[in-house]
């Protein structure tokens, strides 16, 4: 008889390693699951041959995988609403998967569904079959996948899951579109000055300096500065580099990580929209695991891994360790100083009526309307500071440059 070997968490959040023996992969999670158990992960350590597993083995040698990078939400997300779909219309789980990957491009997907399809064939659950693909199913997508089949709605979990991973791409998109226009504007006016200092002010340096004409202070410094470019033009893009080398770096060291995450916090203008977006990914993430069934504790831990801010995961870990002890969400959240009042009064009114899941959805939905006002506002704030900096820049170079043709029109003319 086959043995498995597995890891499990009971109700108190406590890990579990042990072994088990079972005639398949399904009756091992059911005898798991009467221990009080919840499965993160099993594999079959001994197997006698079987039919079903030589075919599985067949199939898979038919597969050529590949592994070199990750897929994206592109792939991924419209993949979670079909499988949803027709989950929904109650066609089989390996039929539904087969329908899948004949409609998919050949690619990282494709082949790990086709594995999914021999896998399941061969006896493993759908959230075994997805933890032997990390690069296309997180930990997060194998849990809530894990709670639909323990539950008996998979239909019901999958559609959760791509509603979040659709919000959470939305979220991303916008965040993204917001910084793409000003970042763009700016490194293209960088540009552009940067090509006047270094190829037009030496032009006008060397006719001034033929002309014999005094120059004043501002004209000196424009020429010093552009001399400098031309000198040490690699500091140009080397400085950025270095910045980003030096942060990358800092930012392993953990102490020094979380110090930077929380200074990202104030930030003038940005600070806020990172601060509501982090809460809003938080409070999306975790709604939608404990209303997909996934016990607190181990939703709190696949929470804390997709904030994207070492603050706040600083912060979901301790709430993880006060549940542990019996204690609320609310108090730690409190502490922490990332959440605003009205965050914290609508997770302690989740805790008191029993409805966690909803509130945060709706903590969620607020600040993802907070986040479109502050990208309109950004966006209204950022355009006329543009177009003073260009405008400044280019009009002190003008004037730079006309003062000592003025000043030599105005000798000539005098001198007439």
């Amino acid at each position: 008889m086959p043995i498995y070997k597995f890891q499990a968490v009971d109700s108190k959040g406590t890990s579990v390693k042990d072994k088990i023996e079972a005639i398949s992969t399904e009756n091992a999670l059911d005898a798991i699951r009467s221990k009080g158990l919840y499965t993160t992960q099993i594999k079959q350590v001994k197997d006698s041959a079987s039919p079903a597993s030589e075919v599985s083995k067949k199939r898979k040698s038919s597969i050529t995988s590949i592994t070199i990078g990750k897929i994206s939400d592109k792939q991924l997300n419209p993949f979670t609403r079909q499988f949803s779909t027709l989950q929904n219309a109650g066609i089989p789980i390996v039929q539904s998967l087969t329908i899948l990957e004949s409609q998919m491009k050949k690619g990282l997907l494709k082949n790990a569904v086709g594995e999914l399809i021999s896998d399941i064939k061969g006896g493993n659950t759908l959230s075994i079959a997805m933890s032997k693909h990390p690069k296309v199913f997180d930990k997060l997508y194998i849990n809530i996948i894990n709670a639909g089949e323990i539950s008996g709605a998979l239909d019901v979990v999958l559609a959760r899951l791509a509603s979040y991973r659709e919000k959470m791409q939305k979220l991303k998109r916008k965040i993204i579109g917001s910084l793409m226009y000003p970042t763009t504007v700016i490194l293209v006016s960088c540009a552009i000055l940067a090509g006047i200092m270094i190829f037009i002010i030496p032009k006008f340096a060397k006719m001034f300096e033929e002309m014999g004409v005094a120059l004043p202070g501002l004209t000196l410094g424009l020429i010093n500065v552009s001399n400098f470019l031309i000198t040490y033009w690699y500091l140009i893009f080397g400085i950025p580099i270095a910045y980003l080398i030096f942060f990358k770096l800092i930012e392993k060291i953990e102490k020094i990580k979380i110090i930077t995450d929380k200074l990202k916090f104030k930030i003038p203008v940005f600070g806020n929209l990172i601060n509501k977006s982090v809460i809003s990914r938080f409070a999306r993430t975790l709604a939608t695991l404990i209303s997909s069934g996934v016990p607190i504790l181990e939703a709190l831990q696949n929470s804390k891994d997709v904030t994207g801010n070492s603050a706040m995961s600083k912060s979901v870990e301790q709430i993880h360790d006060n549940i542990r002890e019996g204690e609320s969400i609310a108090k730690p959240l409190r502490e922490s100083k990332i959440c605003d009042a009205m965050v914290i009064n609508m997770v302690e009114i989740g805790e008191q009526t029993g409805e966690l899941d909803t509130m945060l959805t709706k903590v969620a939905d607020s600040y993802d309307n907070e986040i479109d006002n502050l990208v309109e506002s950004m966006m209204s704030m950022l355009e006329p500071f543009i177009i003073v900096f260009l405008g400044g820049s280019v009009g002190t170079i003008v004037v730079a440059l006309f003062m000592p043709l003025i000043k030599l029109m105005s000798s000539l003319g005098g001198g007439m």
